[in-house]
């Protein structure tokens, strides 16, 4: 028997992010067991939460027109649906990029005492930057770490570049410590253009981090927590047609997204094995997301991804059904097991 009966689905973001997140909002809303769960689907967009849609059990999808959209009553987490006021028992996370993945929006669930989907606020708060994140693996012995240097809005860019051209090798990727989807990136090849990558990522954030690039096989894998231990999900490979795996490469079909990954027994092995290790490391809950670059002297941690995308064609679901799941029932474990 569930612990939950309504579950609200909050997506959008504040970030350059939200229709992406509306995309795996709707998706994951679509996919929530309809004979076990109510789902409501929140769009929320800097501070005005509303109410999208609504799914009884068993029922069909009601959908509000722009302009008669409930508020979400902020006090509790209610809304107010037809007269009848509706208390969210469980919150589902879709939300990319701030507030939903940086922690905010879970402190806010966790001061009302709402149950919901994912990393509690400390670990969103700590993976969702890239420079915190890796500074919580530098020291373990399972993964490695690309050479950086990182970099706060206002500090001397001249001293920073100077800096960077003396201890890292180019080419380098520039990008927002918090941002995702590949917003604000550039691969620079060239020291003279160093500064103009880095105050285009400033664009997105006033905290950026040059990594040093790695040439390697870009590889990810997804973990989740099944009620009794922390399980991996098969190994995508992504072979992009771009220099690197960019937005238009992840969204307009510029890339090979390979699953299971054509990878040797010991790799595969390997990389689920890392996953599962960095997810217990940090702290994780729900289902994360930790992308890698497989190089000649090993394996190189990328990023986490604490709410990963879920579209239908987004790489969570694309692991789901290889390893022989239905999305419904990976939902549900997820719900019931956050």
């Amino acid at each position: 028997m569930s612990k939950y009966s309504s579950i609200a689905v909050f997506y959008g973001s504040d970030s350059s992010e939200w229709e992406v997140a509306c995309r795996s909002g709707e998706f994951t809303a679509s996919r929530i067991d309809e004979n076990v769960y109510d789902v409501y689907e929140i769009l929320a967009r800097f501070g005005r939460w509303q109410l999208v849609a609504y799914r009884k059990r068993n029922s069909m999808r009601v959908i509000f027109p722009e302009g008669s959209r409930p508020e979400v009553d902020k006090t509790d987490c209610s809304v107010r649906v037809l007269g009848e006021k509706v208390k969210f028992d469980f919150v589902y996370i879709m939300q990319h990029g701030k507030p939903g993945e940086n922690g905010l929006l879970q402190g806010y669930f966790e001061m009302l005492g709402v149950p919901y989907s994912g990393c509690n606020s400390f670990v969103s708060a700590v993976s969702f930057d890239k420079y915190s994140c890796k500074n919580y693996l530098r020291d373990v012995d399972f993964v490695k770490c690309a050479p950086d240097a990182f970099v706060r809005k206002g500090a001397d860019l001249e001293a920073f570049a100077e800096k960077v051209v003396g201890k890292l090798a180019f080419p380098v990727f520039v990008k927002p410590t918090d941002g995702g989807s590949s917003f604000g990136i550039t691969k620079v090849s060239r020291p003279e253009d160093l500064i103009p990558a880095i105050q285009f990522a400033f664009s997105e954030g006033p905290m950026v981090l040059v990594e040093q690039g790695i040439v390697g096989r870009e590889l990810t894998c997804a973990a989740y927590l099944d009620g009794k231990e922390v399980k991996a999900l098969p190994l995508i490979e992504i072979v992009t047609e771009n220099d690197y795996f960019d937005y238009d490469a992840k969204y307009n079909g510029r890339s090979q997204e390979i699953c299971p990954a054509p990878v040797s027994e010991d790799v595969r092995v390997l990389v689920q094995d890392t996953t599962a290790r960095i997810y217990r490391r940090l702290g994780c809950a729900g289902v994360v997301r930790v992308d890698f670059i497989l190089a000649e002297d090993g394996l190189y941690f990328l990023e986490v991804n604490t709410i990963p995308g879920m579209t239908s064609a987004s790489l969570v679901p694309r692991m789901v059904r290889t390893a022989g799941m239905d999305m419904t029932s990976f939902l549900s474990i997820i719900i019931e097991n956050s």
